[in-house]
């Protein structure tokens, strides 16, 4: 791969009773993010992580450690390396396909970790004709291999010139949706409430490009390693004004102003108010509406990002 990045695994990649030489490299890394070490602020030496007894105190050297399960308070049944090294599967060195999907099948909230998968020298032809039947054919593949002294689930898809690996997570680590949502209350909105919404959505609309998001806590961090390396005073941070609208309707009232009047220089949110209810109730918006929405603001008009 280019870059001279290592590969994370190599081995075959089997369809069929086709098979060609592929290797995984890592698509996402966080190698370069800002990194600390723990000092000692006394003496300014970095300190070192020590193991110790949880009862005596005293340090355990790392020939003594071993690791345990725990069956009750406080007892642990002691696992030796030996035993844990004997339940590893082994591995092949293949990633075999066992099934071909389509591409949304698979809810995104089993993604683990995306790997980039390329062909060897010797096997770029029955690699290529693997990825553009895929893609013609609007699929992605299950996989299984040993990945990391683990039998691990593997989701492939065409990606640019190669296929991108994806590690799943197993159903018993993904936790239940119904749990997380099980106490949401059942409402269902309507009307004007709903129509500013989608307005406001409608307003915002682009497109998903990854350049356009920047990581501010690390530009932070940063900014302040060389403001404290150059002796500057460092900046006060401003202070946030949290907003307490008197109401939902009101805030998606506002909001939906300000974006119309930054998009057009008038307010389309008038209109939309107007005439999400009609009748009475329609008039009422119409008034409210206007008054949420001055015209004499106006704020540039950006894609979502």
């Amino acid at each position: 791969m280019a870059g001279g990045q290592r590969a994370q695994w190599k081995g075959f990649l089997k369809f069929g009773e086709v098979s060609c030489g592929a290797a995984l490299y890592t698509a996402a890394s966080t190698s370069d993010r800002i990194s600390f070490n723990m000092i000692n602020k006394a003496s300014g030496n970095k300190v070192n992580r020590i193991y110790v007894d949880s009862e005596t105190e005293d340090p355990v050297p790392r020939e003594d450690q071993v690791k345990g399960f725990e069956i009750d308070n406080g007892q642990y049944l002691q696992i030796d390396p030996e035993e844990i090294a004997a339940t590893i599967p082994e591995s092949n060195k293949t990633l075999s396909v066992e099934a071909f999907i389509p591409c949304d099948e698979i809810d995104d909230v089993y993604f683990d970790k995306p790997y980039y998968l390329t062909p060897d020298k010797m096997g770029g032809d029955a690699f290529v004709a693997l990825r553009d039947a895929m893609r013609k054919s609007k699929v992605a593949a299950v996989a299984r291999a040993v990945l990391f002294r683990r039998m691990r689930t593997v989701l492939i898809r065409p990606h640019g010139k190669g296929l991108i690996a994806t590690t799943l997570n197993y159903d018993y680590e993904v936790r239940s949706s119904a749990k997380a949502f099980e106490e949401m209350p059942k409402l269902k909105i309507e009307g004007e409430m709903l129509d500013l919404a989608k307005h406001i959505i409608s307003t915002k609309k682009g497109e998903f490009d990854p350049a356009t998001f920047n990581d501010r806590y690390e530009t932070a961090l940063a900014e302040l390693v060389k403001t404290k390396i150059e002796g500057k005073a460092l900046p006060k941070p401003k202070k946030v004004e949290v907003s307490k609208p008197n109401d939902l309707l009101a805030a998606l009232r506002e909001s939906a102003g300000l974006l119309a009047s930054g998009a057009n220089g008038k307010s389309k949110a008038t209109r939309t108010a107007a005439n999400a209810n009609q009748g009475s109730s329609g008039k009422a918006a119409r008034g409210t509406a206007s008054k949420a929405a001055p015209s004499s603001r106006s704020t540039s008009h950006r894609k979502a990002s």
